[in-house]
């Protein structure tokens, strides 16, 4: 059922359109006047509005005006028994979607309101659509996402395959998006899957699609990804998580350019353009013999490493405004500012889960927060902040700048389940010199 708002000075004419309105099964709300619709407006929400035109005090023109200056989008059909053409133009310049001459049979009035509530569905469906386009903008103001993008503009306008590599939460499907965007196949299909979320014995299918019967539960034929992808993009996230059986078996198809499909009878060619991404060292994963080094080259011809968080403190009060407003639109909150000291504690955490990290920590902040983000709020979501800074008043200089090291250096290495060579790589440390610090520091190094 739809919410209808009719506006008409004439009780006759108010009367008649809500009777045929709720005999449709919508409901209608009536008013006699422009200024009594504005009221309702502000109070109540409508599907649909029917206005007349010729009205005592305001018109039905002006209330259009002050329904679109009021940020009011609801689709509004104007209705008059002395209709010209110069009103029917005005009307439609505003934004109403039909225009309707009095008297209305019951079948116009009703085709009126189907197409109009289409029409509205239409454009929420779009907003909606644009508003989740915007969620994949990269936001970045330092001089190492400056290098980064420079290389995904050069490497996008060809067909080289491209390998993202960075810790888990940095960015890596946006990169990969960017790469596509930015491509001769921008207008084809961008197509994901992530290698470690898919069982084993399913990825195959995922991959290459099956026939039906294939297998027990395969009821009709299933295009996998690459098919989907066929003229534009695949997106392999995770590729360093991929099963050796399936490592050989997509090596093949990135040296023929065809797939066959699970219980299918032969081959099927596909033109991708291959785009991987791994938070793993896959050279260190050759040499364990956990990954094939054939593949490996086969993927590694134009590597992007993209920097974690806290290599990249310039972007963190971009992102922050970013994720601030994106959040409060997704919500229709009130957009919070966030002031000067909280704003200072979020620039100096480690940040160990990157952007994925900071923003779901902005939203936990404007569920938390009063009107603005305060240190305050910051400290009891992030107990971390305040942790790892040295206190005022708490030392010489040296001795805080200790302290911090020591406090930074285990915080990586729990964020990285004590792996020393992996600890060593992210703080750009050797492990030797990492374990002379940590020798220097005290720190236990017992299961590291």
């Amino acid at each position: 059922m739809s919410k209808l708002l009719i506006v008409d000075d004439d009780a006759n004419t108010l009367a008649s359109l809500s009777r045929a309105f709720r005999l449709a099964g919508e409901e209608a709300v009536v008013a006699d006047s422009g200024p009594r619709a504005l009221e309702l407006l502000k109070s109540q929400t409508f599907d649909l509005i029917f206005s007349d035109v010729v009205m005592p005090g305001m018109d039905g023109i002006a209330l259009l005006e002050e329904i679109r200056a009021l940020g009011i989008t609801t689709a509004v059909v104007m209705i008059s028994g002395q209709a010209t053409v110069d009103m029917a133009v005005r009307a439609t310049k505003l934004g109403a979607v039909d225009f309707l001459e009095k008297p209305i049979s019951s079948e116009r009035l009703l085709l009126s309101v189907e197409n109009a509530l289409r029409l509205s569905r239409l454009e929420r469906e779009n907003r909606e659509l644009l508003k989740r386009a915007g969620t994949h903008e990269i936001i970045w103001k330092s001089e190492a996402m400056r290098r980064v993008m420079q290389q995904v503009e050069r490497v996008a306008a060809g067909e080289s395959r491209v390998c993202i590599l960075g810790e888990t939460g940095t960015g890596k499907e946006l990169v990969a998006r960017a790469v596509h965007e930015g491509s001769p196949r921008r207008k084809q299909a961008f197509i994901t899957l992530n290698c470690a979320a898919v069982p084993q014995e399913l990825i195959e299918s995922e991959l290459f699609g099956h026939e039906k019967g294939a297998f027990t539960g395969a009821a009709s034929r299933h295009l996998g990804k690459f098919e989907q992808a066929n003229r534009g993009t695949l997106f392999l996230d995770e590729i360093g998580d991929m099963p050796a059986i399936m490592q050989a078996k997509l090596l093949r198809v990135l040296e023929g350019g065809e797939i066959e499909r699970v219980g299918g009878a032969g081959p099927v060619r596909v033109d991708v353009r291959v785009v991987v991404a791994t938070h793993r060292n896959l050279e260190e994963q050759v040499r364990k013999g956990a990954f094939r080094q054939d593949l490996f080259h086969r993927i590694y011809v134009f590597p992007v490493m993209l920097p974690p968080l806290r290599e990249r403190h310039g972007d963190i009060p971009a992102l922050i405004d970013h994720f601030v407003h994106r959040i409060s639109e997704m919500n229709n909150w009130k957009v919070k500012p966030v002031d000067a000291d909280a704003m200072a504690l979020l620039e100096r955490h480690a940040w160990p889960g990157n952007v994925r990290e900071l923003r779901n920590t902005v939203e936990r902040l404007l569920l938390l927060s009063g009107d603005s983000v305060d240190a305050e709020t910051v400290r009891q979501t992030l107990p971390a902040v305040s942790a790892s800074l040295p206190a005022a008043g708490s030392g010489t200089l040296a001795a805080r700048a200790r302290d911090f090291e020591r406090a930074t250096i285990e915080a990586e290495f729990e964020a990285r389940g004590y792996n020393m060579t992996e600890t060593a790589r992210v703080l750009g440390l050797e492990r030797s010199h990492l374990y002379k610090k940590c020798a220097q520091l005290g720190i236990e190094l017992r299961g590291k």
